[in-house]
């Protein structure tokens, strides 16, 4: 038998850090006090409304809060739960016994079952704790004699002579069911959390938790394996018993592992006693090379205020000298005294070179040095930045790699990245990202804390680059920064639609998938039989589709992706008011030479490609984007054929009637026109033969959380 002290901590509650008082069961099976939930609770909740001012001011990751975090704050508000004056609302628990947040169901704490096994080990350990402490009977007169005995019917206690009064023979009282002195009074019969009034008669295996008849019949449990309640007694009494058998086999192989546990105690004490020595010599270093260039800077500054002092002292002097009675006026006054013309000459022509010059500083003067020290002033700032960052750097800790195929530029940025090793993954990451701008001196990062791998991020500016680098946590030591990766976002705000399954819509060679993102042309019979009709000629049918919502004014983008093994797709826009032109055209030239009003083959390869057509497209197929021949256009045709982007973008520009086709990858721009743009513009795209083309998926937190599983 294992004796009472040595189970405390299995009776401590993991919140308060005392002994349990009336513990319920968590749906992770931890146990925590009632009145610990209820204040966690109200805690989790106030910290969900002070949320907005504590994420502004979001530590570092080397610094462990003690609060809630943001990400557990959000799922509160997704909740839409509050907190009234009595009972906590919320549906989620942060558990502080195994830290993960805990969904508690609709009824909330309510749904939680009392732990009364718990409650009795517990009171039997204040009983062993206080043996001295007697329990009184609670219906002797004064004074109250010691109890011998407590009822649980009756939840009290009683001495001897009171029990025989109120528990007579031959009464149903004197079957009540009576231990030894207590102050802790269970019920007999343990009740349905769910349905009060029922008595718990099965058990649930899937949520492994006892459960009502009504709980089975129509409940929440109704389509669950359930057992009767003897024997999944029976059945975990014997797993239990099994289990602390093994364990009290083990005795010899626990013993071992404590005596090499205090060893790693001991090893932990030595290591971090070292390291801390380690870390003080390397900061006593960076201390002492900062003492010696403050000591060197200083002695520059002292030395050149001196040298600067003694310039402007001495000019002071020679100023002080030019007043009257003083230095070289007094000097020069007494010369003139002289009256032998020889001696006055001898001494004059000098003295007249010196009056001179200080005749010539008084026009024009000059401070023999300056009084500003702008040269020396100690830039410090990429220092500043460098201290900053200064972390534990371990090389067992991965550099992450932010995976440029997988990022994405669009309505948002989706950057992803990847450890090479795939081993020692960090904790937590921290993205951090600026925009490029020539204009400014010092750059500024943005910083987000990630717990993935991937993260989306809203709000960039229109036509800009990005810089983005990444760097992992684990615990106190971090990898160092990742490769900096530039990324453009688009020339303009990205614009929304979907492939318009009426207007024009030919779904005997058009297939459009059920969300209408994607739209497939079927090379089947109807254009063999057409092309067995023709004998003459050089012509097929293109198809037509457009986009569902169109464009009136603003500048606008658009990405989409063309199928490789597509032989021909043109896309770009159409106008309303040339729409039903568009579909009544429904021959389209294949070859460049052929000319549909003369008949033959002219040879002539003008493209009239602004005046003669009712829309504005531009050719894609076997995995070629083709320019346009305009007067613009290079003359070479080789020139003129670019490979096809595996994304490419459409920007639409209304107020300057502009059109670009641009490499959605990068954001460069392949190929630009004019465009008319009178009526209400729509995306147009045009397939022959075998094409599929797919509209390119916007960004959002469903997109980022798909993408990160993959």
């Amino acid at each position: 038998k294992v004796a009472i002290k040595g189970i405390e901590r299995e009776l401590i509650c993991p919140a308060c850090k005392e002994l349990f008082t009336h513990p319920l069961i968590l749906p992770c099976q931890h146990n925590v006090c009632h009145k610990c939930v209820k204040e966690i609770l109200f805690a989790f909740e106030d910290s969900f409304a002070d949320a907005g001012s504590e994420s502004s001011n979001q530590s570092s990751p080397r610094i462990k809060l003690s609060s809630p975090s943001t990400d557990r704050i959000d799922r509160i508000s997704r909740s839409g739960t509050k907190r009234n004056s009595l009972t906590p609302r919320s549906s989620l628990f942060p558990c502080p016994g195994c830290q993960r947040d805990i969904d508690l169901g609709e009824r909330g704490i309510n749904g939680l079952f009392r732990n009364f096994t718990l409650e009795t080990i517990v009171e039997r350990y204040r009983q062993a704790a206080r043996a001295a402490i007697a329990i009184m009977c609670n219906f002797c007169k004064p004074p109250p004699q010691e109890s011998t005995k407590s009822c649980m019917d009756c939840s009290a206690s009683y001495c001897n002579e009171c029990f025989k009064i109120h528990h007579p023979w031959g009464t149903l009282k004197a079957q009540h069911e009576y231990v030894g002195p207590t102050t802790n009074f269970r019920p007999k019969i343990l009740m349905c959390p769910e349905h009060e009034m029922e008595r718990v008669n099965m058990y649930c295996e899937i949520c492994r938790r006892p459960v009502c008849h009504l709980c089975k019949l129509g409940g929440c449990h109704a389509n669950h394996r359930v057992t009767t309640m003897s024997t999944a007694y029976k059945t975990l009494k014997e797993k239990l018993s099994k289990d602390i058998d093994y364990l009290i086999s083990k005795e010899s192989q626990v013993k071992a592992h404590i005596t090499q546990l205090d060893l790693l105690l001991k090893e932990t004490e030595c290591n971090s006693e070292r390291a801390k020595e380690e870390a003080s010599q390397s900061f006593e270093k960076l201390y002492h090379v900062l003492e010696e260039r403050k000591s060197v800077a200083l002695k520059a500054i002292e030395a050149s205020k001196n040298l600067r002092l003694e310039k402007l002292q001495t000019q002071a002097e020679e100023y002080q000298g030019l007043l009257e009675n003083n230095g070289l006026v007094g000097y020069a006054q007494e010369v003139l005294k002289e009256t032998d013309p020889s001696c006055f000459v001898q001494t004059a022509k000098q003295l007249h070179v010196r009056i001179q010059k200080a005749t010539e500083s008084l026009k024009s003067f000059r401070p023999a040095a300056e009084t500003t020290f702008e040269d020396f002033v100690v830039d410090i700032a990429k220092q500043e930045e460098i201290l900053g960052d200064l972390s534990f750097h371990s090389s067992g800790l991965e550099i992450p790699e932010i995976n440029e195929k997988q990022s994405k530029m669009y309505n948002k940025a989706l950057i992803s990245w990847e450890c090479p090793g795939k081993t020692d993954s960090a904790d937590i990451y921290v993205l951090e990202y600026h925009k490029l701008n020539r204009e400014e001196e010092t750059t500024t990062w943005q910083e987000i804390e990630v717990c993935s791998k991937s993260k989306i991020i809203s709000d960039l500016d229109d036509d800009s680059s990005y810089a983005f680098r990444v760097r992992g946590y684990k615990g106190s030591i971090c990898s160092p920064w990742s490769r900096e990766v530039v990324l453009r976002t688009p020339p303009a705000p990205v614009f929304s639609f979907l492939f318009d399954d009426k207007c024009g819509y030919n779904s005997e060679h058009l297939l459009l998938n059920p969300g209408r993102t994607s739209v497939e042309s079927r090379a089947g019979f109807p254009l063999l039989l057409g092309s067995d009709r023709m004998q003459v000629g050089c012509y097929t049918t293109l198809d037509y589709i457009i986009g569902d919502t169109g464009i009136a004014k603003g500048k606008h983008f658009w990405a989409f992706r063309v199928e490789a093994y597509s032989y021909l797709v043109k896309v770009g826009v159409v106008s309303s008011n040339k729409i039903q032109k568009l579909f009544h055209n429904t021959h389209d030239v294949s070859s460049p030479r052929y000319e549909q009003d003369s008949g033959h083959d002219s040879g002539s390869e003008d493209a009239f490609f602004d005046s003669s057509q009712p829309f504005t497209l531009v050719t894609l197929g076997m995995k070629k984007f083709f320019i346009p021949m305009t007067p613009a256009a290079p003359k070479d045709p080789a020139s003129r054929i670019l490979p096809l982007p595996s994304c490419l973008g459409i920007c639409l520009d209304c107020d300057k009637g502009k059109l670009g086709f641009y490499d959605a990858g990068c954001m460069k721009c392949l190929y630009e026109c004019n465009v008319d743009c009178s009526g209400v513009m729509y995306p147009a795209f045009a397939l022959m033969g075998g094409a599929a083309v797919h509209l390119e998926e916007a960004v959002t937190v469903k997109y980022g959380e798909y993408h990160d599983d993959i």
